[in-house]
């Protein structure tokens, strides 16, 4: 598309621009529909897989398979899509529980989050008994590391980025979405895929805040530890107090606020 942009002189200019696609997305776990999530296309089994690990949808069971309603390999990463690569079936051994839907759509700004869900993922997800957390100093440099790696923001300046990383911050993987949440479930689903988790000795970076969805994700894939470039909730701090992760926010040129440790020596 073409746009206008005016600068500090008050002259204006025509020229192309690059918008970010947001698409539906329906995850459908062995044939029954569990949600549908508005997101950027790409990685999306990642996305649908990432979704059930974090909504308890595979305790006990393995992913044989994921496909598009269609059949087709999917659209390119940020591009529009037709709407045969809107649907991904997300197809299991039969040993989980019975896929059960979330209501409503989900947007791409946040999902669905409430103080209860601290109860639910603890009923099925132990804190961490020996908690391994990233060093400070790594947290604190993940935002640039990250940032080396986001070229659908370097486009559109439109969408987050999540990022799993090592002790030595090292990026073992980086997904970007319009959604956070779903930028998260990536991440999620490419390490469950490749036999990643729990990532007990890996941090979750995220961009934006530190919502409580954002933390139950850390907390449901096993992260020690979670960075946001902004700050967190107070119920994403209480629910990462509970479940023994470290999370710092605020993590802008070198520095961070750590709002909980392991020890239990901050937080609320």
């Amino acid at each position: 598309m073409f746009v206008r942009r005016f600068v500090d002189d008050g002259v204006s200019g025509r020229e192309p621009d690059l918008l970010v696609v947001e698409e539906p997305l329906t995850i459908e776990v062995d044939g029954t529909v569990v949600t549908t999530t508005m997101r950027t296309p790409g990685h999306d089994f990642e996305l649908a897989v990432g979704f059930c690990v974090s909504e308890g949808l595979l305790e006990g069971a393995r992913v044989t398979s994921c496909r598009y309603c269609s059949g087709q390999p999917g659209p390119a990463v940020g591009t529009a899509s037709a709407a045969q690569f809107n649907v991904v079936t997300v197809t299991t051994d039969g040993r989980g529980p019975e896929p059960r839907a979330r209501l409503g759509l989900v947007s791409s700004s946040c999902g669905l989050c409430g103080a209860d869900h601290i109860d639910e993922i603890a009923h099925r997800v132990a804190p961490h008994r020996d908690p391994h957390p990233l060093p400070p100093a790594v947290l604190a440099g993940a935002p640039k590391q990250v940032r080396a790696h986001q070229p659908l923001f370097d486009d559109t300046g439109a969408v987050h980025a999540a990022a799993a990383i090592r002790p030595d911050g090292e990026l073992v993987v980086v997904r970007e979405d319009i959604g956070r949440h779903n930028a998260v479930d990536k991440v999620v689903g490419r390490l469950h895929l490749d036999g990643g988790l729990p990532a007990t000795h890996l941090g979750l970076f995220v961009s934006g805040r530190a919502s409580l969805e954002m933390v139950l994700k850390a907390w449901a894939a096993g992260f020690s530890s979670m960075v946001a470039v902004s700050a967190p909730s107070a119920l994403a701090v209480e629910a990462a107090a509970r479940a023994r992760i470290t999370l710092a926010g605020f993590a802008r040129d070198g520095g961070l606020t750590l709002y909980t440790d392991p020890d239990g020596t901050i937080g609320p």
